[in-house]
């Protein structure tokens, strides 16, 4: 037989005692010893055998409701997408991006239009910028509504005050570094000042039922920045990412517990906001008249996005010891394996020659589904021959000149046929019943030159300067 016993803790160090005593034996703290949970021991004695009572009884799986953690829609449907179909009541959504991303710009036209679409109330809640500096950037992207509320303000108790009174259904915090715990040693921004203010957000969004949006910093090499346990403690985490010379941004999922972690959301970011970008893969290509050589498409996966980028070459005869090789957008070591494969199992003889490579309009291609374009888009500039217009290529290439199958392939092609491509040159095996492209199955990279034409030199030389 198991008998209930109490225990008392002291809340000030943690030390147990078997009764009640006025001051703590552990730390000398008066009045600190309370009565904690009733201990559960068995008859034998052994201490390693006691359990505590459980406050909830364990319950079948199949009785739990499943509708509690439905998701609500953002009004953002790119946000949408990346979270598995919008916010979850009680959740806690991490955001980190390098400064100047449009992070703030974002979960502000997120608190306006959750208000929008529904009678309920969004907080937003900012440490990093006052209470003006948010109100014109609202009156810059039109998100101004007045069941959005905004505190200027960095105490996490003062916030928790906040909450009582507005009763938000939507909490952003913009950011979680900037944040004070007044009852935490530390100073804000280290470890044990965001550890504990995302603890106190996490039990205040579980408690209540506030979903909760949180702005996190980044380090200079991009991570997010902050302990580790920080991703733990949240539901999803989300990165936001973009290029300062573009416009074009993307949020991609890192952790999620209610959804897709692969999923990437596209945005366009302008003066008056930032706008969803449902169709991303015309900004990756230059839509020209006429066919130019050196340039090639291919079908990049983004998650589990397809994405229609173009590649370009170009070539240029030096006199130089070393050659120049200049690459953007793209893998350097990945090029430069190419390069080398190019050379020495295709008789493309590329060491007199300056060779640039470079992707269009920002997008990052490193993969190595974009080898065998890269291959043929620099063939392309030193055979002086453009490829056959609604071309796409997909293929890995490997050092033996082979060209390997990748992964999704079906996807990609049926994302290029959708924008009007008409042939593919793939590797072998892959399944395309039920696409109207026409396919070129090539099983290395000397194939891949002959079904396009680049086999043979076109251009001339330049002669060697005396």
């Amino acid at each position: 037989m198991a008998k209930v016993k109490s225990q008392y803790r002291c809340s000030a160090c943690g030390h147990e005692v078997a009764k009640w005593v006025g001051r703590c034996p552990g730390c000398g703290e008066w009045g600190s010893v309370d009565e904690a949970a009733p201990v559960v021991s068995s008859t034998g004695g052994s201490a390693a055998r006691r359990a505590l009572l459980p406050s909830t009884a364990a319950a079948p799986i199949s009785t739990i409701d499943s509708q509690i953690t439905r998701a609500r829609s953002t009004g953002v449907s790119e946000l949408d997408r990346v979270l598995g179909g919008g916010i979850v009541p009680g959740s806690v959504v991490l955001l980190s991006g390098e400064p100047g991303v449009g992070k703030s710009t974002l979960l502000l036209e997120v608190a306006h239009r959750w208000a929008r679409q529904r009678d309920e109330r969004s907080l937003y809640v900012t440490a990093e910028e006052s209470a003006g500096q948010v109100r014109l950037r609202a009156d810059r992207t039109d998100a101004v509504h007045e069941r959005v509320y905004l505190a200027a303000e960095s105490d996490l108790s003062t916030i928790l005050g906040h909450v009582d009174q507005v009763r938000p259904t939507l909490l952003v915090v913009d950011s979680v570094q900037t944040m004070l715990a007044a009852d935490v040693d530390g100073v804000i921004g280290g470890v044990t000042q965001v550890r504990a203010v995302t603890a106190a957000l996490t039990s205040l969004a579980k408690a209540s039922g506030i979903a909760v949006l949180l702005v996190g910093h980044v380090t200079k090499d991009g991570n997010l920045a902050g302990p580790r346990t920080l991703e733990h403690l949240v539901d999803v985490v989300l990165q936001f990412e973009g290029d300062k010379h573009s416009t074009l941004r993307m949020i991609r999922g890192i952790k999620n517990r209610f959804g897709s972690a692969d999923e990437v959301g596209c945005f366009e970011m302008h003066d008056d906001g930032i706008v969803c970008v449902e169709d991303p893969s015309g900004l990756f290509l230059h839509h020209r008249a006429d066919a130019v050589p050196g340039t090639a498409i291919t079908v990049a996966m983004d998650g589990k996005r397809p994405l229609v980028g173009e590649v370009q070459g170009l070539t240029v005869e030096t006199q130089a010891a070393m050659p120049r090789r200049a690459v953007s957008g793209l893998d350097y070591n990945r090029v430069s394996m190419v390069l080398a494969v190019l050379q020495s199992r295709c008789g493309l003889y590329l060491g007199k020659f300056e060779v640039y490579a470079a992707t269009v309009g920002g997008m990052r291609l490193t993969e190595p589904a974009a080898d065998l374009a890269v291959a043929l888009a620099i063939a392309s500039a030193e055979r002086g021959k453009p490829l056959r217009a609604g071309t796409v290529i997909l293929g890995e290439v490997g050092l033996a000149g082979e060209v390997r199958r990748v992964a999704g392939a079906t996807r990609r092609l049926a994302e290029a046929e959708r924008l009007g491509f008409t042939e593919a040159l793939v590797p072998p095996g892959v399944d395309t019943s039920g696409l109207g492209l026409k396919i070129h199955e090539v099983t290395d990279v000397r194939t891949a030159l002959t079904v396009t034409g680049l086999a043979k030199r076109n251009r001339p030389r330049l002669e060697a300067v005396e």
